[in-house]
């Protein structure tokens, strides 16, 4: 029979130890999907960057790093499995840590029903393209087969799951490293240094309105990246290990970022390359069918391979934090549950799974898969970018009350960091802002009004804690939550 964990004393918790740093690193790397980002995240900014891309991709990248380096430097202090909403609580305030884990768990919780629903309607379409028999709507049985490896992975501990997790982003950046090097040799004469500055911004954009503009939906790639935080309590060394995951997860997947987008813009041409996007013969997919033959194919399992490391990942980061808060009381108890083999949270992980299902097939259904991907990748980012300047803020909060401050770590770049997510979020949210912004249509505007439903549920379930419960809001129960701090 499964036990619920009380505190990290009992053994009856997550295993501690279970899994070493470069298991910790690629839970970062697979959370933010490298293969999938660069087939189809990165290639909406072309539309803005042209071919000065990037460019838009070195300053989302620094942007990133930003952050990456507050969340890094409290991971150093607060190992804990509530990661992200636990440096809240402690940098803020506990009610603050309390609305994060809420609005964390709902964004992770979403990213295996996304990918997963990335990877029905990519397998279904390929398959389609290559054998006209197979139904092109067919994509259903793709996200059944996916939440099933998940969830077993899953079931088996952190330690199956983690493996799984670095061999397959070993796999998608491997693949897409060689295909960036064939396109850099192809290139030949046309490679150029000149795609790192603004001169090849879109046609009828300015050159540093477009590039930034490029920049803002190439930071939507870098999401995920504090996601080996929520395994600190599993972790050897967590102090180093989740701190060296996050920032270095950020700095190597940029810098994979960096190669691939090079690559195919020398290799596509710079003077054309607003043209180029996620799908037809002006993407990844397209010049590798249409140029390098059966190249197609390593592509093609990169980015399945990616959807479903991508999935393992959220998951983790979900049922870690679920379980985190459910231990402290502040979520239901029963998400405390553990596995007494496997030491896997066993009934986050069935909600997990139940959650997965549901969400991916019911939107799937009612509005196609790829609408339902865009409906909820715009929800997931919107939470995310918004716990980003959260722990941004929460850096400052802790160090200003704890030994150790240093200014220009500890306060000017949370401060630098939040400038430069504001207009990912506005972005996400869909307000005109800044000209480049297009209101978002429905279904998909319905996602911010879902995100905000959901932050007054957790407001009002605050409201009730506070009332009646106290004491789980106080800084003991946060503690609780960050079992492992003193290791």
């Amino acid at each position: 029979m499964a036990t619920t964990a009380k505190n990290s004393d009992t053994g009856a918790g997550l295993r501690r130890d279970a899994v070493g740093g470069a298991e910790v690193l690629f839970q970062s790397v697979t959370a933010m999907a490298p293969a999938a980002a660069v087939m189809a995240s990165i290639p909406g900014g072309a539309a803005f960057a042209g071919g000065s891309l990037p460019l838009s991709v070195l300053l989302a990248l620094a942007a990133s790093l930003l952050t990456a380096s507050c969340l890094g430097e409290l991971a150093r202090h607060l190992p804990a499995a509530g990661s992200v909403a636990t440096y809240a609580a402690r940098g803020l305030h506990p009610a603050a840590g309390f609305l994060v884990a809420w609005g964390y768990v709902f964004a992770e919780a979403l990213v295996a029903p996304l990918v997963l629903l990335q990877l029905g309607f990519t397998v279904a379409g390929t398959l389609h393209r290559q054998w006209a028999a197979c139904p092109a709507d067919l994509w259903w049985p793709w996200v059944l087969a996916g939440a099933a490896a998940v969830a077993a992975a899953g079931y088996r501990g952190i330690r199956a799951s983690a493996r799984l997790g670095t061999v397959l982003g070993v796999f998608e950046i491997a693949v897409f490293v060689a295909f960036a090097v064939l396109l850099i040799v192809r290139a030949g004469t046309d490679n150029t240094f000149s795609v790192f500055t603004a001169s090849h911004a879109a046609p009828g954009r300015s050159a540093t309105g477009g590039v930034f503009a490029g920049s803002v939906y190439c930071m939507l790639a870098f999401a995920g990246f504090e996601a080996a935080a929520p395994l600190a309590e599993e972790a050897r060394r967590p102090r180093q290990s989740v701190r060296r995951a996050v920032v270095g997860g950020a700095l190597g997947v940029g810098a994979f970022y960096v190669l691939t987008t090079y690559a195919m813009t020398v290799y596509y041409g710079p003077g054309r390359f607003s043209e180029f996007g996620a799908d037809g013969d002006a993407s990844w997919d397209g010049v590798a069918r249409g140029a390098f033959g059966l190249m197609w194919v390593p592509v093609f399992l990169a980015v399945v391979n990616s959807c479903v490391a991508n999935a393992n990942a959220g998951a983790n980061a979900a049922t870690r934090t679920a379980y985190a808060f459910g231990r402290a009381g502040l979520f239901p108890r029963p998400l405390a549950t553990v596995h007494p083999r496997h030491r896997s949270p066993v009934t986050a992980l069935a909600a997990q799974t139940a959650v997965t299902v549901v969400v991916a097939l019911g939107l799937g259904c009612a509005y196609g898969p790829v609408t339902a991907f865009y409906l909820i990748a715009t929800g997931v980012v919107i939470v995310v970018i918004g716990v980003y300047v959260t722990a941004n803020l929460a850096c400052a909060g802790y160090f200003l009350r704890h030994p150790g401050l240093r200014p220009v770590r500890h306060l000017l770049a949370p401060a630098l960091a939040s400038a430069a997510l504001v207009p990912a979020l506005l972005t996400a949210t869909g307000l005109p802002v800044f000209s480049f912004v297009n209101p978002l249509q429905p279904p998909v505007s319905y996602a911010g009004a879902a995100v905000g439903a959901w932050l007054l549920l957790g407001a009002g379930v605050l409201l009730v804690l506070r009332r009646r419960h106290p004491e789980r809001l106080s800084g003991s129960a946060f503690q609780g939550a960050a079992a492992g701090v003193d290791r």
